[in-house]
């Protein structure tokens, strides 16, 4: 079964803020990250129980090449994606969005 996949408007936002941000440090970078991301949400579609709870049902994949994670849960058949978050940042700010 290969779940729905939906984006939180923050998500989405904290995404592109982070494609444009790559590209500006290098051309084509940016659009490397939006395809690792769109890879691990592949395996997320497929598996959305596979990788750890990190909090009150909400579910992390790190990001492969970049120092991202994104942050999900799992509601029926659909995947919400809550957060496409930098490993530097403070999780808090994800935390207290759910």
């Amino acid at each position: 079964m290969t779940f729905a996949l939906t984006f939180r408007p923050a998500a989405r936002r904290e995404l592109e803020a982070a494609a444009l941000w790559y590209e500006g440090e290098r051309r084509g970078l940016g659009e490397d990250l939006l395809a690792e991301v769109e890879q691990s949400l592949e395996l997320v579609r497929s598996h959305p129980e596979r990788f750890p709870d990190v909090h009150r049902g909400l579910r992390r994949i790190r990001v492969k090449r970049f120092p991202y994670s994104v942050i999900y849960r799992v509601a029926g058949d659909a995947v919400i994606v809550h957060a496409v978050f930098h490993a530097r940042r403070d999780p808090s700010v994800w935390k207290d969005s759910t």
